[in-house]
């Protein structure tokens, strides 16, 4: 199974062109399309994996292994290229802080945690290296998942796994594997979603929703907010449009917020993988008891909310804000003096 996969990793990153800068989706919306098939591949075969496993627990084992191969091509294709540059430290953390990428110790590295993927630690080995890795980048601290070595979870299986991870990309430069990367964890969150049924709801917008919403708005530049933003899809497809008619993704800020915790770090690593620089708060916080950021004038505001929920805390009456609906939400964080929310 997974020498089979391998080659529908190489055609597809083979067949993968540099997108180009242009005013028009239909080339960009083409290519991503025409890579549904390996990535539905990929999850049937994942999925195999799971077992008895239920759909809820077993995502979180199989995106933080995607988010801990992104992390690592990511440092290894700088560390390359620091390795060839005169006068580069390819040791030196501030070197990969400047690029946005996180430093990945040793013992939590790709090709480490692989080489050792039938051994019957290796789920020590990668929660030692989930923790290793929130401790030398704060930014992660408290987001990775750490229960790889439960006994419920199989090692045999979850060796399998890694070997099927590991194929991502294969036969690509890294950015394209990085990219793969990306749309990977996209799908399977939509695919687990949909497995959860209504509960998958909490954490994913179907993405031809995500996408209407976008183009509708246009959020070329300025600041994008997100009150209730589940695992982040929001941000991905307004850096994606922003991308496929020729923008500059550095032109927007991103500030969202979600009360979920376990959906929050789900955000995190999300928004991550995508090379987004996100202000989610220091924490989860529910947008009506506690706003994290109340003094924020935002140009566009998107947003989801859960309107299924009963259970949003109006029985702490005392603890609720005045703007206690999403809609006053957004009005108070709106900055009128853009003209372009309203185009």
């Amino acid at each position: 199974m997974i020498h089979a996969l391998r080659e529908v990793f190489k055609a597809a990153s083979a067949s993968e062109p540099t997108r180009a800068k242009s005013t028009k989706t239909s080339d960009a919306s083409a290519e991503r399309s025409r890579d549904i098939d390996f990535e539905n591949k990929l999850f049937k075969a994942a999925d195999k994996l799971r077992n008895n496993m239920d759909a809820a627990e077993y995502k979180h084992v199989v995106l933080g292994l995607i988010f801990l191969k992104y992390i690592s091509d990511a440092f290894e294709e700088r560390h390359a290229a620091l390795e060839k540059e005169p006068h580069a430290d390819p040791e030196d953390r501030d070197e990969y802080l400047a690029d946005n990428i996180f430093w990945v110790p040793p013992a939590a590295r790709w090709s480490y945690l692989q080489s050792s993927a039938r051994q019957t630690t290796i789920g020590k080995l990668i929660d030692d290296a989930m923790v290793a890795i929130e401790r030398d980048n704060p930014r992660l601290k408290g987001v990775l998942p750490k229960r790889y070595n439960r006994p419920a979870l199989d090692k045999h299986t979850l060796g399998e796994l890694i070997d099927l991870i590991g194929s991502i990309g294969l036969g690509g430069r890294e950015n394209r594997s990085r990219d793969i990367l990306g749309r990977v964890y996209e799908y399977f969150l939509g695919q687990f979603a949909s497995a959860e049924g209504k509960r998958g709801g909490q954490f994913y917008t179907p993405r031809p929703v995500v996408q209407t919403l976008v183009e509708m708005l246009a959020p070329y530049r300025g600041r994008v907010y997100d009150p209730c933003c589940g695992s982040g899809g929001m941000f991905v497809q307004s850096e994606t449009f922003i991308e496929d008619h020729g923008g500059r993704r550095e032109d927007i800020s991103v500030y969202g917020q979600e009360s979920n915790p376990t959906t929050w770090k789900l955000a995190k690593m999300n928004l991550a993988i995508r090379g987004i620089d996100a202000d989610l708060g220091g924490q989860h916080a529910d947008t009506f008891h506690e706003d994290l950021h109340k003094d924020l004038k935002a140009d566009y505001v998107l947003a989801n909310p859960p309107f299924n929920s009963s259970d949003w805390g109006g029985d702490r009456s005392h603890l609720i804000q005045t703007n206690c609906s999403f809609s006053n939400i957004t009005l108070v964080s709106l900055n009128f003096a853009n003209p372009a929310q309203f185009n």
